[in-house]
């Protein structure tokens, strides 16, 4: 099974977007974060479940209607690539 790899940028989307939440809810910000990490860490079972991604050799993953987590499959892991709000211009 391969690896579940976090690049720089995703894992500062999401400490901004947890940040951006927590300052009116913090419940709601550690909810959606674990969500976050429990469908980032599923990614390997099923790498090729998700839909294709907007730029090309990516897919993303719906974890709520406002956020996408959007990764990548390489050779010996899968890369978190960015974390994004649905509504946010990407890329």
């Amino acid at each position: 099974m391969l690896l579940v790899q976090w690049l720089r940028e995703a894992e500062d989307d999401l400490v901004e977007i947890v940040s951006f939440i927590a300052d009116r809810d913090e419940i709601a910000a550690q909810r959606l974060k674990d969500a976050i990490e429990f469908a980032a860490s599923r990614v390997p079972e099923h790498p090729y479940l998700y839909r294709l991604g907007v730029v090309p050799g990516t897919r993303e993953i719906v974890v709520h209607p406002n956020y996408i987590v959007v990764y990548r499959i390489a050779s010996t892991c899968v890369e978190i690539v960015n974390v994004v709000h649905a509504r946010q211009e990407y890329p």
